[in-house]
């Protein structure tokens, strides 16, 4: 979203669903998304964002819109239905989508040698006869290659690739996580020489095209630019309550206008017993 050129700051206001958010504090932190840069929200239930992202791939392709779309998911959600689903529909009907998948070897506490049989999550495209690709989702030039290469395939009617990024999750699924009791840390130290930005770093470098000192300059940049942006989305109050109402229906009916009224009607201690 930032690169696509989404404000930092309602970006920001999202992680804390407070009133600057533009999805009304509706969403978990981490589930950002704004019609504004073409971004729809992924989901907590895995892999349904893959049918959607082909369905919107298709729409365009009615309109005659050379937009493509690009459907993310992880290494777990190949095992569920969805994928399956996406790919099979994809394929028959060469819709201009791309799956983006980051294999980081572990769907929360299970590797992904317990997620497929297969050689790769790449080779599962050639079923629904169409392109995979497997590349080393710790190189950012190859990663930029293999999606800008699927991006023209799509866009010139020659329909959906799997691009499959193998990288790691060095750190936890999430805050209530612990991989320490399901994987060997050496593992995780091995994969730490590996790091991404270490790579690219060092490739910059040795194309001349950066310095230690621009990244100093830059990383001075950026902390000012986001300890400032925090501290404007801080100062934002909590959603108005009256939006629980809003976007259900098109035409809201009288049941939803009543509890609408009746809420704020309600003095503000009321409306505070009231919340959950």
């Amino acid at each position: 979203m930032l690169l696509r050129g989404f404000p930092l700051v309602p970006y920001l206001c999202q992680i804390f669903g407070n009133a600057g958010d533009e999805t009304k504090g509706r969403q978990m932190p981490s589930h950002m998304a704004s019609r504004s840069v073409n971004q729809v929200s992924w989901s907590s239930c895995i892999g349904t964002q893959l049918p959607q992202a082909v369905g919107a791939a298709m729409a365009a392709r009615i309109k005659g819109d050379r937009t493509v779309i690009a459907a993310y998911l992880g290494d777990g959600a190949s095992s569920e239905g969805d994928f399956h689903v996406a790919m099979n529909f994809a394929g028959v009907f060469k819709a201009p989508v791309v799956f983006i998948c980051q294999n980081n070897h572990w769907a929360i506490s299970v590797p992904t040698a317990k997620q497929t049989a297969s050689e790769s999550i790449a080779v599962k495209a050639v079923a629904y006869g169409f392109p995979g690709v497997k590349v080393d989702g710790n190189d950012a030039v190859a990663v930029y290659r293999a999606v800008k290469e699927a991006l023209d395939r799509a866009r010139s009617g020659g329909g959906p690739t799997l691009v499959e990024c193998e990288t790691y999750r060095i750190g936890a699924h999430s805050s209530s996580d612990d991989p320490t009791r399901y994987r060997d840390e050496q593992e995780v130290e091995q994969w730490k020489k590996r790091d991404p930005l270490e790579l690219l770093r060092s490739r910059l470098q040795a194309w001349g095209l950066w310095t230690a000192r621009q990244e100093d300059e830059l990383r001075a940049q950026v902390l000012e630019e986001v300890n400032g942006a925090i501290a404007e989305a801080e100062k934002k109050p909590d959603p108005a309550r009256e939006s629980l109402f809003d976007d259900v229906y098109a035409n809201q009916p009288w049941s939803l206008r009543e509890q609408r009224e009746e809420l704020l009607a309600s003095p503000p201690a009321a409306r505070a017993k009231q919340s959950p």
